[in-house]
């Protein structure tokens, strides 16, 4: 059995979305098994959805791999590290390609979905027709992409921690802790200005923090906020000022919007049976912080 297919035979498959989606979050995997060989996470940290997902167990599938340097650096390039990753997929037989995507709208530095100026982007784009031998006997066709994003001059004020991956095999790689996660994904409920769409994704990360008695570090939530211009610099974000920011957010949520956006990403949709606004308003007065 191919590494892949092993890989894939933990994943509870009954559609083409969920192949797809399973099979995004194996080539994740690959991709930091590549970045751990070149030894990126010495200067990087994931973080985001994905690292929600692979690490702590978030029951919703992601699609981008983020990441942050520990250090302020602008003239970093992710790009060293990509021959590792490419490595990783060729042993296994699968070609890709590594794309870097430019970027649109640089008069400002923060954009509507938080995509900054000093963010490095690339796009990993998995060839199909390659997974046929692969998969033994699963058809799959559609395009694979994954996104690629590391922020050069990062909010700082965060911590980290070793975590251990266990396939395509052992490895350790550096993520934020739970707290700063936390603080990251309240920083994208709180701020993201899309104009017709609304991500689902984020309450439903925000319900799971809320129910999984995840402390939010306020003060790299503070440093996020400034960062993006969503918050003064001499002004202390406390914890009245949390709520009061968070009830003036649920007060404009499209909720209907927001569970079709995160649909695709979900196996089991009774849980929107209790999303309502006062049911958001609930849980973030059980929002605990360090």
């Amino acid at each position: 059995m191919s590494i892949i297919k092993q890989m894939l035979s933990k994943y509870d498959i009954s559609s083409e979305n969920e192949i797809l989606n399973a099979l995004k979050e194996i080539f994740q995997e690959i991709a930091l098994l590549g970045l751990y060989r070149g030894n990126f996470f010495s200067k990087a940290a994931f973080y985001g959805g994905t690292s929600l997902r692979i690490l702590y167990g978030l029951n919703r599938f992601s699609e981008d791999l983020d990441f942050s340097l520990l250090e302020k650096d602008r003239n970093f390039n992710i790009e060293h590290y990509f021959k590792y990753i490419t490595n990783e997929f060729d042993a296994l037989g699968i070609s890709i390609e590594l794309r870097k995507k430019n970027k649109k709208q640089k008069s400002s530095n923060i954009q509507s979905a938080f995509l900054k100026n000093d963010t490095s982007i690339h796009t990993l784009d998995i060839k199909t027709e390659d997974l046929e031998s692969i998969l033994e006997g699963i058809n799959y066709q559609k395009k694979i992409k994954i996104k690629i994003e590391i922020d050069t001059n990062p909010p700082l004020k965060f911590q980290t921690e070793a975590k251990t991956l266990l396939m395509p095999i052992t490895f350790n790689i550096v993520s934020m802790t739970l707290p700063n996660l936390f603080a990251g994904k309240m920083h994208a409920v709180l701020c993201r200005n899309w104009k017709t769409r609304v991500k689902g994704r984020d309450w439903y990360d925000f319900e799971w923090y809320v129910k999984n008695n995840t402390k939010l570090n306020l003060e790299h939530l503070q440093e996020i906020m400034i960062e993006s211009n969503d918050f003064e610099q001499n002004k202390q974000l406390d914890k009245k000022r949390f709520v009061e920011l968070m009830n003036n957010k649920i007060d404009t949520l499209n909720l209907t919007k927001a569970i079709e956006e995160v649909k695709p990403f979900i196996k089991d949709l009774n849980i929107f049976d209790f999303w309502s606004k006062d049911y958001f308003r609930l849980l973030t007065k059980k929002v605990v912080f360090i």
